[in-house]
């Protein structure tokens, strides 16, 4: 608490000088007031961190009228601002609407020194942590939109840090004219980093051609790379290859691991002078095309077992760009999901819980079908969890156990969402605003969260 400010609002004197000397007594400085008004002027010059105040400022008062008056000009006026309630029992209803309505927390007069403290210590230090959560956020978003102010990202949608630097080298190597490797697994979004490669390429008028050399018989390979000629194998037709199509543009080999030995040396010839023949033909073709290859197996393995030409993997690989997996890159789970709703469909805050529980082995891929599936089958516009048919990550009681421990992922969720609010955080993880603040704690969710986001 040192160096913040508190500010106290109480027509008791006697109140007002306990907990100076109470918070005192930590290292936080104190200002006392003894009406709404007063309260509100101050908070109006800034520099106040947290305000506890009273429910009733007249002699025998009880409504809180007052009280509930303050709290809501108090959060009009700054509604990040911490508000925790000093009541007496029998304005504990009251309190606890208010608490429903975005105070902090409330007390019960008299109150506990050592829990008031607590309370105060951990909203503070909560406070802290988002504030400086949104500077880091603020930040990353005008990084991300001066990226996209610059460049053509093709409608991609991240937020993760780990995507911001894959995407930050594809444009800064895009118009290079030197081949591109694209690793990391399938779904991943290999294929829009290629794109977002040719659209800012000096090449980005030219075609872009795809060839999933996976999904291709192994017979038919070369041929449809490279094309072929009449007779040049049973029922061949003299047609161009992609190579051809592409020739202007970028040529975009998906599963590069998968082309056979013959093809890797045409493909290397092609790579080292830009000729190349049709299958059957000794006409010698001369194109002008940028390469990206995309794998999400180990080249490298490949090489040490004979099935892939070390020279041509250093010639695709001058520049490699790393896509991690979904699983390594959680800030995009969210706002991908929500990119895939269909128009007037929302997702409830168990389901978003749900897709953050994933681990999402089938990357972006198995996100967007996922949420398609929901749209297609929900009962209503507001898709819960029941509604992603995920599989349960655990069973029996370790399931019930697990779901009633959020981890640190879900309780930051959470507090974004309720914009820092605890009481409305442990809502809506179903616990108690105390075992939230325990779980806050044992987390490490507080002054140091604000280090580790």
């Amino acid at each position: 608490m040192q160096g913040r400010t508190l500010l106290v609002v109480d027509d008791n004197e006697a109140v007002r000088t306990a907990l100076d000397v109470l918070f005192g007594l930590e290292g936080a400085r104190v200002e006392g007031v003894g009406t709404p008004g007063e309260a509100l002027r101050r908070l109006a010059r800034g520099g106040i961190d947290l305000v506890i105040q009273d429910m009733n400022f007249q002699r025998e008062a009880t409504s809180g009228r007052e009280g509930i008056e303050l709290f809501h000009a108090l959060k009009a006026a700054r509604p990040d601002l911490p508000v925790v309630l000093l009541t007496a029992w029998t304005h504990l209803e009251t309190a606890v609407d208010l608490v429903k309505a975005g105070a902090a927390d409330y007390v019960a007069k008299p109150w506990d020194n050592a829990r008031l403290v607590t309370t105060v210590r951990n909203l503070l230090q909560l406070q802290a942590a988002l504030a400086a959560e949104r500077r880091r956020e603020e930040s990353a978003e005008r990084a991300r939109a001066e990226l996209a102010a610059r460049f053509d990202l093709r409608g991609i949608v991240y937020r993760s840090q780990a995507m911001h630097v894959v995407l930050q080298m594809a444009t800064q190597v895009a118009r290079a004219d030197v081949p591109v490797l694209i690793t990391g697994p399938n779904g991943a979004g290999k294929e829009i980093v290629a794109e977002i490669i040719q659209a800012n390429s000096s090449v980005r008028g030219g075609p872009f051609v795809r060839v999933d050399i996976g999904a291709l018989p192994a017979e038919l390979l070369e041929s449809e790379i490279f094309g072929s000629e009449a007779g040049a194998f049973t029922g061949a037709k003299a047609r161009a290859g992609r190579f051809e199509a592409a020739d202007g543009g970028t040529l975009f080999l998906d599963e590069i691991g998968n082309l056979s030995l013959a093809g890797q040396a045409k493909l290397l010839r092609v790579l080292q002078t830009g000729e190349f023949e049709r299958l059957g033909s000794t006409q010698t073709r001369r194109v002008n095309v940028r390469i990206v290859s995309a794998t999400n197996a180990s080249l490298a393995e490949a090489i040490r077992q004979g099935r892939f030409r070390e020279d041509l993997y250093y010639r695709l690989n001058v520049i490699e760009l790393q896509v991690p997996p979904l699983a390594e890159r959680r800030e995009d789970v969210l706002p991908l999901a929500r990119h895939f709703l269909e128009p007037g469909y929302e997702l409830a805050p168990e389901a978003e819980r749900a897709l953050l529980r994933h681990d999402w082995p089938g990357n972006v891929r198995e996100l967007r079908n996922c949420i398609r599936r929901a749209c297609l089958l929900a009962a209503s516009p507001r898709i819960g969890p029941q509604d992603l048919v995920l599989p349960a990550a655990a069973s029996g009681t370790d399931a019930a156990a697990a779901m009633a421990e959020p981890d640190r992922r879900d309780i930051e969720a959470a507090l974004e969402r309720n914009e820092g609010i605890v009481s409305k955080a442990a809502r809506d993880l179903g616990l108690s605003r105390q075992s939230l603040y325990r779980r806050m704690e044992k987390l490490g969710i507080g002054a140091g969260a604000g280090e580790n986001g």
